[in-house]
């Protein structure tokens, strides 16, 4: 992974923590998903079941979250984008609260889609 790759991931992660983002995380033998509570610096902290709290680097090898493809909007969310909504930060935030995949993180193998059998947002 590189250093670009790391600082996209981080960004978005950071971006996505008040609309509850919902992520995989696999470190050594644990694995499972989770609801991203906390970034500290480049660790993502969580709790995980009775495992009590983890924290792992942020890094794909070990944290990706579930994303919407933008392929799958919805005729209200197209619209509401793409009909004089233009303005940067409020497509931003509501991408971010849709968990649309804006800045690409699904073809960069940054992120999960999210699909009708794997949506861990329902």
């Amino acid at each position: 992974m590189t250093e670009e790759e790391k600082d996209l991931l981080l960004k978005d992660l950071c971006s996505r923590l008040p609309y509850g983002v919902k992520c995989h995380f696999k470190y050594g033998s644990a694995e499972g998903d989770i609801t991203l509570s906390c970034i500290d610096n480049n660790v993502a902290r969580f709790e995980y079941g009775w495992h009590g709290r983890f924290h792992v680097s942020i890094d794909a090898n070990y944290i990706k979250p579930y994303l919407r493809p933008m392929s799958s909007m919805t005729e209200e969310e197209y619209n509401f984008i793409y009909n004089g909504h233009a303005i940067f930060w409020i497509i931003e935030d509501y991408c971010n609260k849709h968990h649309l995949d804006y800045r690409g993180l699904i073809e960069k193998g940054l992120a999960i889609e999210v699909t009708k059998e794997n949506n861990p947002y329902k």
